[in-house]
């Protein structure tokens, strides 16, 4: 993405959502239960719209927290449920530096003062450098949003065994693709799959950042990377099969830009541009196709600037170099 397109895209979210958190209050979510003592994993999701997950690993010593929700009362909360299990935190794991996932880390330094926050290198480096105007923007949507972020005091370079908890966890990196960077966490003795944002559970994913087939790329490695990962826990949507996610995940891409790309080509109705008609029917077959997928962020118009962000990657892509996958 360069820079001149990062800013127009952060100036068409920022209007898109302090119009959405002017518009309305979420509707709120139940209160969080413990999970069963015999369930591995436990789970808090935020209110919709835009629901986001954080997870907890039950481990011999304890509690491995993963990812730590978008805001102030959203980590908080998940420490409540977090704190009904009994036990105690261990780690705190983070997988990508989007808001929406690093918003409660202070709630969860705060609830948990003296639990190590790990994150990869290049994860950590992107939460303090913010190249893309992100937090800022966030803070602006929602008030809840922290004014100063928190960032891990534990970073790791990419595709390392980390011995956490009494379990050994192993890393995988991944280049640009759904964000700049991103780290997936997989415990070979349960064959738990943490993916992040890779994968997500029937729901509608944020393309904003325009790298569709680097996301694509992404999954292809992810599954040759743990082939035997049994479930897989989506930074979005509820935990399922490994496998058959990052198959599901695959196809809505691939489906998304076969959709897009007749839209940019010459001889289509507005040239390289996508027609109004042709948005709207684009936004009509994905409603048609997915039509119990809830968005991913608060955005009311995500189809229609996934769309646009879609197809100027498209447009920019040169058929010679493009990785098979994507083509």
């Amino acid at each position: 993405m360069t820079r001149r397109s990062a800013h127009l895209l952060l100036s068409v979210l920022a209007s898109a959502v302090v119009a959405t958190a002017c518009a309305g209050s979420t509707t709120p979510a139940a209160p969080p239960s413990p999970p069963a003592a015999d369930e591995a994993v436990g789970r808090f999701a935020s209110d919709n719209p835009g629901s986001v997950n954080t997870y907890w690993m039950s481990v011999p010593d304890g509690l491995l927290v993963i990812d730590t929700g978008r805001n102030v009362s959203g980590g908080h909360r998940a420490a409540a449920a977090i704190r009904q299990t009994g036990k105690p935190v261990v780690a705190i794991l983070i997988t990508h530096p989007h808001p929406d996932h690093v918003g409660g880390a202070g709630a969860l330094r705060e609830e948990f003062p003296d639990v190590p926050m790990y994150a990869s290198e290049a994860t950590a480096a992107w939460m303090r450098a913010d190249p893309l105007g992100f937090y800022p923007l966030a803070r602006q949507a929602d008030p809840d949003f922290p004014a100063q972020l928190t960032y891990p005091d534990r970073t790791f370079p990419a595709d390392q065994v980390l011995d956490i908890g009494g379990v050994q966890l192993h890393t995988a990196q991944f280049g640009p693709g759904e964000s700049e960077t991103a780290t997936a966490y997989y415990e070979p003795a349960s064959r738990i799959l943490f993916s992040g944002d890779l994968t997500g559970e029937h729901v509608t994913p944020a393309l904003l950042e325009g790298r569709s087939c680097g996301w694509l790329t992404n999954l292809e490695r992810l599954a040759q990377r743990f082939p035997d990962a049994l479930t897989a826990y989506p930074g979005h949507g509820s935990p399922d099969e490994s496998a058959s996610q990052i198959a599901e995940q695959d196809a809505y891409l691939r489906t998304f830009r076969g959709m897009v790309r007749p839209a940019t080509l010459a001889e289509s109705a507005a040239g390289a541009d996508v027609a109004p008609d042709e948005l709207r029917s684009i936004v009509a077959e994905l409603d048609r196709q997915y039509p119990d997928f809830p968005l991913v962020a608060s955005l009311p118009n995500l189809q229609e600037l996934n769309i646009a962000a879609v197809a100027g990657e498209l447009r920019a892509e040169d058929p010679l170099s493009t990785p098979l996958v994507c083509r």
